[in-house]
């Protein structure tokens, strides 16, 4: 899958590089009303494309940072069922024990069933 990527990045800045040198042309950008800046249209995209890959960047890590917030959460419900659950069986294990006590010894049950 990585390859593929690179594949169609590299396509993509070949092409956009064939672009920019062919419109070397000046071009206004009006940033603000009374604020405009001369500058080639390869040079304008070059900015653009720029901040949209910083900002593309920015929203990757965002969206990363949401999924190991999601995950955290969800590996601490699991360690508080596995713990509770855990001690669940600690009960049932005490209460096993207490009622082997308090049963007669195998062998003589078979033996009353015997003469009985």
């Amino acid at each position: 899958m990585r390859q593929v990527n690179f594949v169609i990045i590299f396509i993509l800045c070949l092409a956009f590089a064939l672009f920019t040198i062919e419109n070397t042309e000046a071009g206004t950008i009006h940033i603000v009303p009374n604020l405009e800046v001369q500058a080639p249209i390869a040079v304008e995209l070059l900015l653009a494309v720029g901040l949209g890959a910083v900002f593309a960047w920015m929203f990757s890590i965002w969206t990363q940072l949401q999924r190991q917030l999601a995950f955290s959460q969800q590996v601490r419900q699991q360690n508080s069922q596995i713990k509770e659950l855990e001690s669940k069986v600690e009960q049932y294990q005490v209460e096993i024990q207490s009622l082997q006590l308090a049963l007669p010894p195998a062998a003589d049950s078979l033996k009353e069933l015997a003469n009985g």
